[in-house]
């Protein structure tokens, strides 16, 4: 009979026998080999280059890939993950900091593979899952954009991971999960618009990234496609039929809203959503609208959620014989004071009033945490441009006023079911 503690000292061995092919797999699956040092040409044509200007919009790179306004595409801006925080790289044409070494091969495998110049595996938080796809005419205009950016030092800022997530070796795993490298389908039934604007969506503006939910491991789960999901501490909505938005969205609506951030009846575009709007205001007309259409379709299939009679007029006090009266009074005086000057007036306009927040899609989002920030952080356009304004006011409302506020707008606002764990969630998004 073997002993206690030989047992033990075997299930160790076998333990760390097993983490040490692990790893070897691991290496094994990961490693690429660096690529030479190549400078890019020194001239390209003028039609790629901005051909590239618009496909990096409509791919809203300089959303991710730049912290101070005004040194576009030299990174460093923090992008959260469950997993830690990822810091986005340079992509300027610098040869010591940025990809100025880089040649095309060394960006095409980068944007296809997820994989350095160096031969590091990058992180997914770049969305190279989706990148896969692109067409060889559109990689070689956005190489040709780039490296014909200004050339800016900036070296690459320390990634701050969760253990075991910082080991760059797990991502090999990751991508014979989530890295699919096959053709694209495509519908030949649809017409040219909606296939331009499948494309669009699935591919370079990969909206599915944020507004589809993710697994455990952080791959998109494709069953689930545009269920809804999230970006950087925001629940982005399903574009589906799950869609929680209270009134229909027209397509010339949404196309509005994709370019201005703003569109009748609907609530302005907040947190990470503003920079997409920025980016797509400012990308070929033609193409937006091919995402609007795409999209639609989608949009188009979801119930209405406000009645006619939730749809106008100020919100009302709790009723006596409210439950919970002792904090939906709560939340209706901090309404009284926060917000119901600028929301019972309603948004006309060039007003300086805002919609009224039965029609506020957040009021009926399955998650409540783009309503906290909403109301604590406000809304403001990105530095330097125009759109609405809306202070935040987590200097003025305390946890407990935040959360009574909350639970009101959605069982007045919205008329829905409470938020299970909203306490929770105000503290864990403060």
């Amino acid at each position: 009979m073997e002993r206690p503690g030989r047992a033990r000292r075997n299930r160790w061995w076998l333990a760390l026998a097993g983490l040490a092919l692990l790893a070897l797999a691991a290496f094994f699956f990961m490693w690429r080999p660096a690529l030479p040092v190549q400078a890019a040409p020194a001239r390209f044509d003028g039609a790629l280059v901005a051909r590239g200007a618009n496909l990096s919009k409509l791919g809203m790179c300089a959303a991710c890939h730049t912290a101070d306004p005004g040194r576009p595409f030299a990174g460093g801006l923090a992008l959260d993950t469950p997993f830690g925080a990822v810091y986005s790289t340079n992509i300027t044409p610098h040869a010591a900091t940025g990809i100025g070494a880089w040649s095309f091969d060394a960006f095409e495998r980068a944007m296809r593979q997820g994989v350095a110049r160096d031969g590091r595996l990058l992180y997914p938080a770049f969305p190279y899952n989706h990148y896969t796809r692109l067409a060889p005419e559109d990689m070689r205009a956005l190489y040709a954009y780039f490296m014909t950016r200004p050339a800016l030092a900036a070296p690459a800022r320390e990634n701050r991971m969760h253990f075991p997530f910082g080991w760059r070796p797990l991502l090999a795993f990751w991508n014979l999960l989530y890295l699919d490298e096959s053709p694209r389908q495509i519908d030949a039934r649809q017409p040219a618009e909606w296939q331009r604007g499948a494309y669009l969506v699935d591919v370079l503006a990969h909206c599915s990234a944020c507004h589809t939910p993710r697994t455990l491991l952080g791959g998109p789960d494709l069953r689930r496609r545009f269920d809804g999901g999230e970006a950087g501490g925001w629940y982005a909505p399903a574009l589906n039929a799950k869609s929680p938005s209270p009134l229909p969205w027209t397509r010339d609506h949404l196309l509005d809203y994709l370019r201005t951030g703003i569109a009748p009846g609907h609530a302005v575009a907040a947190g990470p959503m503003q920079d997409v709007a920025v980016q797509l205001g400012q990308a070929d007309p033609a193409d937006v609208a091919a995402i609007a259409t795409y999209i639609h379709g989608y949009l188009k299939q979801a119930p209405v959620r406000a009645t006619p009679a939730q749809r106008d007029g100020p919100l009302p006090p709790p009723s006596d014989g409210d439950p919970d009266l002792a904090r939906m009074q709560l939340g209706y005086e901090t309404y009284a004071m926060a917000c119901a000057s600028c929301h019972d007036a309603g948004r006309g306009p060039g007003s300086g009033t805002a919609l009224q927040l039965q029609k506020a899609v957040a009021l009926y989002d399955p998650d409540p945490r783009s309503l906290i920030r909403i109301v604590r952080e406000g809304i403001a356009p990105p530095d330097g441009e125009p759109g609405r304004w809306m202070p935040g006011f987590a200097t003025l409302l305390g946890d407990a006023q935040v959360t009574a506020l909350a639970a009101y707008l959605r069982r007045y606002g919205a008329q829905a079911e409470p938020w299970p764990d909203l306490d929770e969630t105000v503290k864990k998004t403060r």
